[in-house]
């Protein structure tokens, strides 16, 4: 019975990971100096979004979502 449970879960599951994709990068600006960073997420207090512009690579080169 567990055994059924755990493959109908494994089952539900797989369709789910089909769907995602990579978060997005965006061009960060340092309070401090002014230097740009790109990264997935915030890299703290003392930084602020450049643009809401979404890049595909590490590099903030390639604009647009990823996926």
């Amino acid at each position: 019975m567990t055994r059924k449970i755990i493959l109908a879960l494994a089952a539900l599951s797989f369709p789910l990971m089909t769907l995602a994709a990579p978060a997005p990068w965006y061009l960060w600006q340092s309070k401090l100096d002014g230097k740009l960073a790109c990264s997935q997420f915030s890299l703290g207090p003392g930084w602020t979004q450049f643009s809401s512009q979404p890049y595909k690579d590490a590099g903030c080169t390639k604009p647009g979502r990823p996926g």
